[in-house]
């Protein structure tokens, strides 16, 4: 029998509330909150609040549960390594998890040539890394950016991300040098060409327009994107864009970093969401399910793009050894519980039963995504694709009153990022509380 979602006191419930009241109080306001959940307690696909509701979730912490949450293999792996050691710093001394793990990610990571490995402790320091070396090696000042990108928030990363203004107004100037062009966003072509009948016109603006008259190809040091946009919409280009990239890149020596913050570590049915185009990337960004929910976050690339000189940069608690521990526990357990394999037939289902839903609610103007990295784009007309910004809101506010965690993404689009242990069976209770949600938005 299929566990089903408890919701015993309306959230927020009484102790949610007051937890809400004192965090309000304290905590930066900068903070984006998308539903009143105070959670306490959590364990595989299930979150349990202060006031004993338990919910599905949907949303894995923004695709970091991929193994589920409190796995007892990543419980296992903190406990071991903390009665052995708990730090040491990695810019002076050398510790076996860390190697260990090096290990392991120059294995699962596209390429047969060699890489090298730099940790940190989240996504936005993966990107750093990856802009820094690549400037380093190339001693280029432009860089190839997307419009519709997330990258992160410190003021490198930041001149990359695009998803919206909010996030960049008042931060001027930031990083110079990046160019950004539009990403294949097939469903609302920026250029108001229809695929395939555009020719990938997307990459051959790069090459016509961008490489020709604004960015000397010789002077730009790395192009970045995300095989699989994320906040800006779970957005899944053709392969002939991912394709079309590698090519330019190639053609004038430009590296290519492909950032799998949230698309890598299982997401989409493969290790990386890269590999669904056959494209090998330079760089390859990591971090929220490496660490199942530990701060953590890698750059590999291949050796020659790192080849820096001692102090050209490092940090004092990257590579720690407990979440360097976990990671490798991690690993471990998307291999040995075939995940990968869950993923893939778990997300088939979940598209066809969006599909489904597709034909019976107008609102859904397209449904989208690899493995369990899903996105259900709404819209108030399926003709003009006008952006349901409040109909989303009520939507994800309707499944949370009954039990599941939703995230959004872009202006009106729902992410469906689940742990990915979920089954079959739990994937239609949350398509069954989602349809609901719709029908009271309807």
């Amino acid at each position: 029998m299929v566990r089903r979602t408890k919701i015993w006191a309306t959230p927020p419930g009484p102790k949610a509330k007051e937890l809400i009241e004192r965090d309000e109080s304290m905590l930066s306001p900068s903070l984006t909150r998308t539903a009143p959940l105070v959670a306490a307690d959590a364990e595989g696909v299930w979150v349990k609040d202060v006031d004993g509701n338990e919910y599905l979730d949907f949303g894995s912490g923004i695709a970091v549960t991929n193994v589920g949450h409190k796995h007892h293999r990543v419980v296992q792996a903190v406990k071991e390594q903390v009665d052995k050691l708990i730090f040491a710093n990695s810019c002076d001394f050398y510790t076996l998890p860390q190697v260990d793990l090096a290990e392991r990610l120059l294995e699962i990571t596209p390429g047969d040539f060699s890489k090298r490995v730099f940790f940190g402790n989240s996504g936005t320091e993966a990107v750093e890394c990856s802009l820094k070396a690549a400037k380093y090696k190339t001693r280029g000042y432009y860089f190839i950016g997307f419009i519709n990108a997330f990258h992160g928030r410190t003021l490198g990363s930041l001149a990359f991300t695009t998803t919206s203004v909010k996030a960049r107004e008042g931060f001027q100037p930031m990083m110079p040098g990046v160019v950004h062009v539009p990403y294949a966003y097939c469903f609302r072509c920026p250029y108001k060409l229809t695929y395939p009948d555009c020719g990938a016109w997307c990459v051959d603006f790069i090459e016509e327009i961008v490489l020709d008259k604004v960015a000397p190809p010789g002077e730009v040091a790395a192009m970045m994107f995300e095989p699989i946009q994320g906040p800006g919409g779970y957005i899944v280009p053709p392969e002939e864009f991912v394709k079309g990239l590698l090519e330019l890149s190639e053609k004038h020596g430009i590296p290519l970093i492909d950032d799998e913050i949230q698309s890598g570590m299982g997401r989409t049915g493969k290790w990386w969401a890269i590999e669904h185009f056959g494209v090998v990337p330079d760089m390859i960004c990591i971090s929220k399910a490496l660490a199942a929910g530990f701060p953590m976050g890698a750059c590999v690339a291949r050796a020659e793009l790192m080849d820096w000189q001692p102090g050209a940069h490092e940090n004092t608690l990257g590579g720690n050894p407990v979440l360097c521990n976990v990671a490798l526990a991690v690993i471990d357990v998307i291999e040995r519980e075939e995940l990968l394999k869950n993923a893939e037939e778990v997300g088939a289902h979940v598209m066809s039963r969006l599909q489904e839903l597709m034909e019976r609610h107008e609102i859904i103007g397209d449904v989208r995504g690899k493995g369990l990295m899903i996105g259900v784009e709404l819209v108030k007309d399926r003709r003009t694709k006008d952006y349901a910004v409040r109909e989303r809101k009520r939507i994800m506010e309707e499944a949370f009153k009954k039990g599941l965690i939703l995230l959004g993404a872009s202006k009106s689009t729902i992410r469906l990022a689940p742990p990915l242990i979920l089954t079959k069976e739990e994937a239609d209770l949350g398509l069954e509380i989602l349809e609901e949600a719709i029908k009271m938005a309807e």
